[in-house]
């Protein structure tokens, strides 16, 4: 059976990359509120993807005007299990089109990769899905050997904000025996993985005020200090001298004995020459179990047109991504402490949390995940996943953790190291496509046989 449902999904793969370049068309950023529409495009799109392959679906919302997401159902055999696949059909914002070798709305192949916003995070998750259920169809003749039941969410790329109300709406239409969540990737090309960790984050804006406005630094310079100094001096407590983290009380832990080679590490961040790592620590600890700290944003007067003055106020950003075992509310709390005790100069501060989410760690046993090894092993001609840590956040898995419970969480995906998701030329590794189709066609058909 696995010889026949490797050959479908070969024979699918034309079809489902002409799925896929229709989906990358639609420009649903859903950060953007002048493309709105193209987010609502999407859903339909997605909608009419799985209505052909026999789903019961509707698209749905946690209120009247809020970001539309997929749901839907096709039925299993008497008694099988339930799946629910997970993915989102928004995306990020593409930013300068300069930055990209290709359009970023126009699907385009060079080489052995697909190029385009979306292809890859994440409306190759959906294509996933669609593909592996219409493998199973073509050899089933139209039946699932399991109950499949979606959630494709309009939302992911702005934080998942009514996440919480949509899952408790229709938990019913969403409860599931395993999850799959197909927003996550593989170690490397030819080698899957299974994501077990995902740091979560915070993000708080960071305010100082020194002056009640703006005045000659020729005449108060050297006197008065300005609130671009307090910011920079504020902002560099927040590191030890080897650039790790030094705010007190977050949480740190070990990682798994995952090895990276320097020279992959190198070439797979960009880094440059001669520039040195930072932390301490294994890379995965530094990159999976430690927290990092991050500016994401800094207000201030541009370069262009700067005046000689001292600016009476100045904000920063300040993203910290949190290890498993932590909590956003305590990183909240040590990070406000901290910069409260560091403020130079009695600066006026004041911080704003912008949004959390948790880190989360995965209980990786039991017979869904057999079933995934068992699929990936196969599906990789051999080659057995690795459990992995992401240093990025998801944090809506928390949320299906906590409303599903008994369920088995499996998260992967379609991404590999030089994807470049969220970034310019984003990418789809197309063999890897293939594998990661056929992988969750084959664990389907596992789950099924429970």
């Amino acid at each position: 059976m696995s010889d026949e449902l490797r050959q479908t999904v070969t024979g699918l793969m034309p079809a489902l990359l002409d799925d896929l370049t229709d989906l990358v068309a639609i420009e649903s950023v859903s950060a953007d509120p002048e493309r709105l529409g193209e987010v609502e495009k999407s859903a339909q799109k997605t909608a009419d993807l799985f209505a052909a392959e026999g789903f019961d679906v509707r698209i749905v919302r946690a209120f009247d005007g809020a970001p539309p997401a997929v749901v839907g159902e096709k039925k299993g055999p008497e008694g099988a299990p339930t799946v629910l696949l997970y993915a989102h059909h928004d995306v990020q914002p593409e930013n300068d089109h300069a930055d990209w070798d290709t359009p970023p709305f126009v699907a385009t192949r060079k080489g052995d990769r697909l190029y385009g916003r979306g292809v890859a995070d994440d409306k190759a998750g959906i294509a996933m899905h669609v593909g592996a259920v219409r493998a199973l169809r073509a050899i089933g003749d139209g039946e699932l050997p399991v109950t499949v039941r979606l959630f494709i969410e309009g939302e992911e790329e702005v934080a998942s904000a009514t996440l919480p109300q949509l899952l408790e709406k229709f938990e019913d239409d969403l409860r599931a025996d395993v999850i799959v969540i197909g927003d996550s990737g593989n170690w490397d090309i030819g080698v899957p993985a299974l994501t077990t960790s995902l740091r979560g984050l915070i993000r708080v804006d960071v305010e100082l005020r020194t002056l009640d406005h703006a005045v000659h630094s020729g005449m108060w310079g050297g006197l008065a200090p300005d609130a671009i100094m307090a910011l920079i001096r504020l902002l560099d407590t927040l590191w030890n001298e080897d650039g790790s983290p030094a705010i007190e009380g977050l949480v740190s832990g070990p990682a798994a004995e995952v090895e990276y080679p320097e020279e992959r590490l190198r070439a797979e961040s960009g880094i440059l020459d001669g520039v040195e790592w930072v932390g301490h620590g294994s890379a995965v600890e530094r990159m999976w179990t430690q927290p990092a700290v991050t500016v994401t944003g800094f207000d201030a007067p541009k370069v262009a047109g700067a005046s000689n003055t001292l600016s009476h106020v100045a904000r920063a950003r300040v993203t910290v991504r949190i290890a498993p075992g932590d909590s956003g509310e305590n990183a909240v709390a040590r990070l406000q402490a901290h910069l409260e005790k560091n403020v130079p100069w009695g600066a006026q501060i004041s911080t704003t949390v912008v949004d959390t989410g948790e880190p989360i760690a995965l209980e990786a046993s039991g017979p869904a995940y057999d079933a995934a090894r068992a699929a990936f092993t196969e599906a990789w001609d051999g080659t057995a996943p690795i459990d992995m840590g992401v240093g990025g956040s998801i944090p809506f898995i928390a949320e299906f953790l906590e409303a599903f419970p008994a369920a088995s969480v499996l998260v992967t995906g379609v991404e590999d190291p030089d994807t470049r998701a969220h970034g310019a030329n984003e990418g789809l590794h197309l063999a890897e496509f293939e594998r990661v189709v056929l992988a969750e066609a084959l664990l389907l058909q596992k789950v099924g046989a429970l």
